[in-house]
Order: structure tokens, then sequence, then C-alpha cells
């Protein structure tokens, strides 16, 4: 398979990135592993304060000498977290859910590419006049925070010929060879998948949540605002659960006066801390989760569907890539 421009510039052999799955669900282990297969792991640090960002970058440098990005979520911004980045060298910093122009400037004196996540053309539009290196298109089947409406082979076509010749990244129902190779062959420079690597060995998801995603279906996903505490009006898609079914059952009323609201869930620990985990909050189930599934956020994409296993990182990339060269090669033999 022919090296796009944008991975000869990222410095990687596989058109595919990481999502940067918050709360540090993509940490070190699963970013270094997807960078050593010849990717691009991305750091999923919404909701963690500098001196973690930090520390997951000088991990990921532990483990590997490649590149590799960090994703921020603007909206979330406290504080510190883009400077913690641009001090690190970080070669890749992911943008997320508002305007990237405030920090454009500063990345590139920092020798870090920018990368703007969007979910309509007008917002490519604007990430590109802002200076954005590079877009990823953000089709609505996508898991986690989604911030358009629009299915990802609508929106991705739109998007490369409203940015062009800005190299763009398909993100959103992405998880084999044939989505790949699907949305290279509409314009995109590589995907970013988060559902298929939520199941892998080095995601910090908790094991029970891992099996959730490998046994669901598309239909058991659903795209809501409903797990909104600590980020309200974002809406995102998760599996379907009991907190799902109980909300709808009562007539989907408002934050406030939903079934169970502010109890205590679970346990999780955050940034080196324990925390309690309260029904409807934005917080996953991360990897030592305790608590009741049921009633927590199982964010997952409509890709589940095409996840059949928990795997390691490195055979994830190496399948995606080679069910994707079978299908060229397919295709030029007819």
């Amino acid at each position: 398979m022919q090296r796009s421009p944008l991975c000869a510039r990222l410095g990687i052999e596989a058109p595919i990135l990481c999502a940067g799955m918050g709360g540090g669900i993509a940490g070190p282990e699963l970013v270094a592993a997807v960078s050593n297969a010849g990717g691009l792991g991305v750091l999923g640090m919404l909701a963690l304060p500098p001196p973690a960002i930090r520390a997951a970058i000088d991990r990921v440098r532990t483990l590997s000498a490649l590149p590799f990005g960090v994703n921020l979520v603007v909206a979330g911004l406290q504080g510190g977290e883009v400077e913690a980045c641009l001090d690190a060298r970080v070669p890749v910093l992911v943008l997320f859910w508002g305007d990237v122009g405030p920090y454009v400037a500063a990345a590139h004196r920092a020798g870090t590419l920018v990368v703007a996540q969007v979910g309509s053309v007008a917002e490519a539009r604007a990430a590109a006049a802002a200076g954005a290196d590079a877009i990823i298109a953000q089709g609505v089947e996508a898991g986690g925070h989604v911030r358009g409406t629009t299915g990802l082979f609508t929106l991705l076509p739109a998007v490369v010929r409203a940015v062009a010749p800005l190299p763009v990244i398909a993100a959103g129902g992405i998880a084999d060879g044939a989505g790949l190779v699907a949305a290279l062959d509409l314009g995109a420079h590589a995907v970013s998948m988060g559902t298929r690597f939520l199941a892998s060995d080095e995601a910090a998801a908790a094991p029970a949540y891992k099996a959730r995603v490998v046994a669901a279906t598309s239909e058991d996903t659903v795209c809501t605002s409903l797990f909104d505490i600590g980020w309200p009006d974002a809406p995102h898609r998760v599996l379907r659960n009991r907190a799902v079914e109980e909300w709808t059952r009562a007539g989907a009323p408002p934050p406030g006066a939903r079934p169970g609201e502010g109890s205590v869930i679970g346990r999780v620990t955050l940034a080196g801390m324990a925390i309690d985990t309260v029904r409807y909050s934005v917080v996953p189930p991360l990897a030592d989760f305790e608590g009741d599934l049921e009633y927590a956020a199982l964010y997952a994409g409509e890709s589940c569907a095409l996840v059949d296993a928990v795997k390691p990182a490195a055979t994830i990339v190496r399948d995606v890539m080679r069910e994707a060269a079978v299908l060229r090669q397919h295709s030029s033999t007819r």
C-alpha cells in the first residue's frame, strides 16, 4: 500500500491512528504499542491535569522512540494542558470540540503538528483557516463524544473537497481493512480507530467493558446526551445498558429529574486518585473499575459489530493492513 504524504510527514508506516480515548483509556501502553506497530498512537488526556499528562508522555517515551500524539478536548481545558504537551515537544497535538486557532502558532513554534477533529464541513473549513496541519473528519457512527450528525462516508468526501490540499483522516465506524480501503478511496490519508483499539490488550479499560464491546452489535449503540455529569450538552455514542433503558422508560427526563441521579455506581482511579463514579458521569469504566457496568458510560461506536475479540494492539494494526492489502490486490486483478 502506497504511503500517503501525511504518513510520511507524521513519520509512520501504517495509515492508522489510535483515537485518543479519554480518561487515559488510550494510555501509554496502548499508544506505544500502536506506534511500535507502525501507526500513530494518541494519548487520551481528557480530564487529566498537566502533571499526569507529562507523566504519560514520559512513559510513552520509555516504551517507544517513535512518533505519537496527545488528544485534548478544547472545551475541557482547565489550564496548562496544552503547555505541558508543547513543553514536552510532542510530535502531534490532536484537538477536539472547540476552536483550535489559539493553539496553532505556539504548537508550530514547538515543532508540533496540530490535527483538528471535526464533525462538519463548516468546522473543517474553520480549522483549516486557523492553520491546522490536518483534519480528522468524524462521522456520527463514532463512539465516545460525537461532534456532528453526518455519516462518515457522506462527510468525508465533502471535507476532503472543502479543505484540499490539507490532508484528512477518517474516523467513525472503521475497524477493519475494508473500512481503511473505503476511507482511502474517498480521499482520506489515514484512519483513526477508537472502538477497535478499545478492545485491545493494552487499552486501560475494565475487562468486562471490553467484553461488552466484543459482544455488541451496532444496534446495541445509541447516540445520546445522557452521560453528562462532567461534560454537559455533549452528545456521545454508548452501548445501551440499564441506565439508558431506565431513563428511556421514565420518559427521558432532563438532568435533575433522572432515575437515581447522583447515586454512586462505582469507583475508579483517575490521575492517581481513587474517585467515586456517579450515575450519568462522563467517566468510563477504567481498568480498575469496581462497580456496576449497567450504570456506567460504555462508550463504543457502531464498529463494535466488526470487533470479534480482544487482541494485542500490534495484531490489530497488522490485521487491518493485511486485510487492506488483500482487498487492494483483488481489486487490481479484476
